[in-house]
């Protein structure tokens, strides 16, 4: 058998880099301008930093401080915090980054095949009408760029935290900042742009409904890595001394200021282009629409490159803390090592990411619940699985642990200023947002409500 000494942050930086690349991800970047544009604009975009700000917070601390105290994974952690009843918590925190990480390896796959065309100077080939659904549609190419973006994540991961999270995390983060306010400023340039960003970030309060705050809050739980076991296991990786709610303001500070770029990238270039209803195309927005308007610039062939960049960089961020995490549950509850550990995640995310990246072609006939097998794993974790497995950390704080005990865990290191809000977010707010935000999702699956 073998033993493993327990790995670790160099430090705060290290930390708050590493959750950030898990939170900044492929949700950011077009999941957040979609959501805003047909929710509102600016008013969603208030609705979204409200909530981020609160209820965010308040899981982003819970996780974290549960992961610092116990020093395990999330199956430990609750066993350790004595939850009997709500033990699946745990499993599902463990299982959920095991689900999502090969089919999102097979978006991460496309951004790859993307950027090699734009790398070749092919980039007018994705401009074509025809062009996207012909590639997730063909035999081997999709599964082939699987294979890249997987291998790429891997390679990370087998190198720890600190030698491997740690350091690609300190190098992409602040070079994607870089990139979005570049491609940002020179989208404004764009005629007609202006009125995008007016759109963008004066709230209309007429535009407000409840679906705004129901899209707004599933954008929060969706890129502040909220239920899926990344913050129990980062949480884990950070040592006592290092100001917890600091670093947590930092990472909510990053993520917020990064989900704002991608819709100031996005959304006045699109709105300029071809209007807003082009915006609503959602998953598709990047692969065929933004081409479009690249293509329509100048030095568009340039921007279209650094574009699916720091896209690259931003999916595989989130995919490296995916992978960490279902790496670490491995190590402590089958005491491998992380080598071993890594090549039983690769093998994982293989088996299950080539079928789903073939979902869209030679398998298209497998249609679970009548979706492609890329939208029912999508469903059954981020829909499904993950607001369950919050509610699990909530219930567990307020009535096995009590919330002192995550208060005491802050204040090891930190002075814990937002005490208050966070009390009474835990309190009174949290439980019924995550069972409506549940609700919705598996009422908006099967046509009932429309979101």
């Amino acid at each position: 058998m073998e033993t493993n000494k327990k790995s670790s942050f160099s430090g705060r930086l290290g930390y708050v880099m590493a959750v950030a690349g898990s939170a900044v991800g492929l949700g950011n970047i077009w999941r957040f301008p979609y959501l805003a544009a047909k929710y509102g604009g600016g008013i969603f975009l208030l609705t979204y930093i409200i909530l981020a700000l609160t209820v965010g917070f308040a899981l982003l601390v819970s996780e974290t401080a549960l992961g610092r105290k116990t020093g395990n994974n999330p199956i430990k952690a609750y066993k350790m915090l004595g939850a009997k009843k709500l033990k699946i918590g745990g499993w599902l925190n463990s299982i959920i980054p095991m689900l999502i990480v090969p089919y999102y390896c097979v978006i991460g796959g496309w951004v790859c095949k993307y950027l090699f065309e734009y790398l070749r100077g092919s980039s007018h080939l994705l401009t074509q009408d025809t062009y996207f659904s012909s590639f997730i549609s063909s035999s081997l190419s999709p599964a082939f760029w699987l294979i890249v973006f997987a291998v790429l994540t891997f390679i990370v991961v087998i190198k720890g935290v600190e030698k491997g999270i740690e350091k690609v995390s300190k190098v992409l983060m602040p070079i994607l900042v870089i990139i979005a306010i570049f491609i940002s400023v020179y989208g404004l340039m764009t005629p007609g742009a202006i009125e995008g960003l007016k759109y963008y970030i004066v709230p209309d309060f007429s535009n407000f409904s409840i679906m705004t705050v129901i899209a707004a809050v599933g954008q929060m739980f969706y890129s502040l890595s909220i239920g899926m076991g990344i913050l129990f296991t980062y949480g884990s990786y950070m040592k006592k001394e290092v100001d917890l709610e600091k670093a947590i303001s930092q990472v909510e500070i990053m993520d917020t200021l990064i989900a704002f770029l991608a819709g100031l990238m996005i959304i006045p270039a699109v709105f300029a282009f071809s209007g807003k209803e082009s915006l609503n195309a959602g998953a598709s927005l990047m692969f065929i629409t933004m081409p479009k308007v690249f293509d329509s610039l100048q030095l568009g062939g340039f921007i279209g490159l650094v574009f699916f960049l720091l896209v690259l960089f931003a999916a595989l961020t989130s995919a490296i803390s995916l992978m960490e995490c279902s790496v670490a549950t491995l190590m402590e509850q089958l005491h491998i090592s992380r080598k071993k550990a890594s090549f039983v995640m690769i093998g994982e995310m293989l088996l299950l990411g080539i079928p789903i990246s073939l979902g869209y072609g030679v398998l298209g006939w497998i249609q679970p619940l009548g979706m492609t097998l890329l939208d029912f794993f999508d469903f059954v974790t981020n829909s499904c699985m993950m607001p369950v497995a919050a509610l699990s950390t909530v219930l567990l704080i307020i009535f096995v642990t009590k919330i002192s005990t995550v208060s005491d865990e802050v204040k090891i290191s930190s002075a814990f200023k937002r005490e208050k809000i966070y009390n009474f977010v835990m309190k009174y707010i949290c439980v019924p947002t995550l069972i409506v935000i549940l609700l919705s999702y598996i009422l908006s699956t099967f046509g009932i409500i429309t979101l």
